[in-house]
């Protein structure tokens, strides 16, 4: 396992993240604790040491299961927990159990530093926008636990691209701590990050770090376009649309050129996009999390990146396409466009 600096911070981070929402099985599914503790011990023996929680998962046990887990080791580690989805499991019918305002984040970072059995997190995570909160509110509240040394970082996570792009740019002004990572769904199945999220994260250096990297268990090889109606849909009844089983097959078929698994070739793709990106591992097996962690064995050619790139890809939409387009571009450079020196596709984080 190699390391890299988190976004625009000095913080050393592991290529890949553990995620421990499978942490308890508070929920009716995931990993009891004695194989979360294999799944901790094997990340941290291939030298992992960035690991993601969220005072939501498992009604809190994942907190707790990690917080013992770190232990006597606490510094080794560098420990991300969110706060802002609450409310169901600490009481519904408080309006000020959940949402990203400040009452909130006080309390839940209290929360979360007793489950966690620790005096700091190294990231707190805005978990999902609320609509609701000024964004003063957040950034100054965040920047006032960053002055406390409750919080080290701060990030976001399933925000949209507007309201980061506004949270950091004000944070800036006043000097307060800035969103150094943000959090979002990505993988071959779902690529919409492409039109704003990513070239905006690229234009703030932020680290991104992709959840359900293998669409949910689509990406692993568990479905295929042969299955038969009842196979065709996830564990929790979802159906699976067939772009996605179309996609799942392109996976598998360079899957079985190269002889490593899908999931592999599908986290080999999200780690080939940037090296900004640091995937997040989540498993309820030891062996999922063992074959998920070579995935850093794998380097794709440009012809197999070209052919997931092509099973895949969405369009852009507007204004992306329009601007793209020969006529605008003729408008914007005239015919000097081909013969220009211009910066790289703001697609790219790196």
């Amino acid at each position: 396992m190699r390391y890299k600096l988190l976004g625009k911070s000095g913080l050393r981070v592991s290529e890949l993240c553990l995620g421990t929402m499978t942490f308890g099985e508070d929920w009716g599914w995931g990993a009891p604790q004695d194989t979360s503790r294999q799944i901790f011990d094997a990340f941290v023996e291939a030298g992992g040491n960035f690991i993601d929680t969220a005072n939501l998962y498992t009604n809190g046990s994942s907190e707790k299961i990690v917080g013992e887990f770190i232990g006597a080791e606490r510094d080794r580690f560098v420990l991300a927990t969110k706060y802002s989805l609450t409310g169901q499991w600490q009481g519904e019918n408080n309006p000020n159990g959940s949402g990203n305002h400040r009452k909130n984040m006080m309390r839940s970072i209290e929360g979360s530093l007793k489950r966690l059995n620790t005096d700091y997190v190294d990231m707190l995570w805005l978990h999902a926008w609320d609509f609701t909160t000024p964004v003063e509110e957040v950034m100054r509240a965040f920047d006032d636990l960053v002055r406390q040394g409750k919080v080290m970082y701060i990030g976001i996570s399933d925000t949209p691209a507007w309201i980061v792009s506004q949270a950091n740019t004000l944070a800036q002004a006043h000097g307060w701590a800035q969103f150094i990572a943000l959090q979002i769904e990505y993988s071959l199945i779902e690529r919409t990050p492409e039109r704003d999220l990513l070239p905006m994260a690229n234009a703030f250096n932020l680290a991104v770090t992709p959840w359900s990297p293998l669409a949910g268990g689509v990406l692993s090889g568990k479905y295929s376009t042969q299955s038969n109606g009842n196979d065709k849909s996830t564990s929790r009844g979802q159906e699976i649309p067939e772009r996605s089983l179309k996609i799942a097959q392109t996976v598998g078929e360079i899957a079985q050129e190269l002889e490593r698994s899908s999931a592999q070739i599908a986290l080999a793709w999200i780690r080939a996009q940037s090296p900004q990106m640091i995937p997040i591992l989540g498993a309820t097996k030891l062996e999922q999390l063992q074959d998920n962690l070579k995935c850093l064995e794998v380097k794709l050619s440009p012809e197999h990146l070209q052919r997931l790139d092509r099973a895949s890809q969405i369009e852009l939409g507007f204004p992306h396409d329009f601007l793209s387009s020969e006529m605008v571009r003729g408008n914007l450079f005239g015919s000097t466009y081909d013969s220009m020196d211009l910066p790289s596709q703001p697609l790219a984080i790196g």
